[in-house]
């Protein structure tokens, strides 16, 4: 009588709501991986068939007071970022605004040409693509004139041996700065203006690359590991910093690098997973709001390098899941790592986002594989 009891204990447990499922075996899962690599904190997203089936948040947004991370934190999501701003421009295109053709010293006002080819255009698509021959060798974050000829005498020291366009890439953030300058003089509209007013507010998202426009309280603090110390170095200040008097002092078709649209998109993981529905329907989200042309957004996802696999600020890749190739963007700086990568076919897909990661000594392993490979394995393959 006893086993039978047990047996049907079992069963009735098995049956219970919540036992065993996809859910409690994820985060189980990633409890164990993250007290392994002691994360400060991180959040989660899965959608599936087109919607938003699961989405969880570990850990803590701030060291300091413990405070826990939660939907409503908002985080710098570093270079997917760019996926945004190539997305704006994908929209003045559709427009007959601008052409990804356009030779980007017209679209600037400066002189744009590699001195080894000077009479090779470098085209708005080759910055978008990383294709340009541009590199990040003479900095990205300070101001545009590094570039520019007229104003800069080593200007000739940001471009590669390869010719623009050539089948060279090299990734470099200094091209979104240049494309994100180039918004804003075809638009008229302030970089961080035309993202919020035309693509967030469309979408339905809270977020913008404007520190003073957001909620401050909701930011997640984000840390390096200093080996020495033994210890995690906040990095709020440097990735939060609002930039006030410069905002102030704003010169417009000039000075969008105050915004870093090669990364400074501050955005929930939530409402990261919505954001990139639509780039998973081509263009449109579930519920039918279009954002960019069908065409524009397969451009976006068209290879233009081999063997990078890079379209348009979105690649693909096929190392998260072995044997599956998805699309999309990573992030990392002040110590965050992000992802954001999907299945426009089978219309699945991940976001993680973290704060920062302490590696045991010879662990190799990365938490944006770790993370997507337990959400694959979890909600996807299961």
């Amino acid at each position: 009588m006893k086993k039978r009891l047990l047996v049907c204990g079992l069963v009735a447990a098995l049956l219970l709501p919540g036992c065993n499922s996809p859910e409690k075996e994820f985060e189980k899962d990633m409890e164990a991986y993250i007290a392994e690599i002691d994360a400060p904190g991180i959040t989660c997203a899965v959608v599936k068939d087109n919607q938003v089936i699961y989405h969880h948040n570990f850990g803590v947004k701030d060291l300091a007071t413990k405070e826990p991370v939660d939907d409503a934190t908002l985080w710098r999501i570093a270079s997917i970022s760019k996926s945004f701003t190539a997305t704006s421009l994908l929209q003045l295109v559709e427009q007959g605004k601008v052409s990804l053709t356009d030779d980007v010293s017209d679209l600037l006002g400066f002189k744009v040409r590699n001195p080894k080819y000077p009479d090779v255009p470098i085209t708005l698509e080759m910055l978008l693509s990383h294709t340009s021959s541009i590199n990040d060798s003479q900095g990205y974050w300070t101001t545009i004139d590094i570039i520019n000829p007229d104003i800069n005498t080593s200007a000739g020291a940001c471009y590669n041996d390869y010719a623009p366009g050539s089948g060279g890439y090299e990734y470099c953030n200094l091209n979104l700065n240049l494309a994100g300058t180039i918004l804003e003089r075809v638009s008229g509209e302030r970089f961080d203006q035309y993202v919020v007013n035309h693509v967030l507010k469309p979408l339905g998202l809270y977020g913008g690359y404007c520190v003073d426009s957001l909620d401050k309280a909701r930011f997640a603090h984000l840390y390096d590991w200093d080996a020495e110390a033994g210890q995690y170095v906040d990095n709020y200040d440097e990735a939060y910093a609002p930039r006030s008097e410069k905002v102030a002092n704003y010169k417009m078709g000039h000075d969008a690098l105050i915004f870093s649209p090669t990364g400074g998109m501050k955005i929930s993981g939530l409402d990261l997973a919505r954001y990139m529905t639509m780039h998973m329907n081509y263009g449109t989200t579930p519920d039918g709001v279009r954002i960019i042309s069908e065409e524009s957004s397969r451009n976006m996802q068209t290879p233009r390098s081999e063997p990078e696999h890079y379209g348009l600020n979105l690649w693909l890749d096929d190392h998260f899941v072995p044997g599956v190739t998805l699309v999309g963007h990573t992030g990392g700086a002040y110590g965050l790592r992000s992802a954001m990568f999907f299945h426009p076919d089978e219309k699945y897909g991940f976001v993680v986002i973290c704060s920062g990661a302490h590696y045991p000594e010879g662990m190799d392993d990365n938490v944006l594989e770790g993370s997507i490979i337990r959400m694959y394995r979890h909600f996807i393959e299961q």
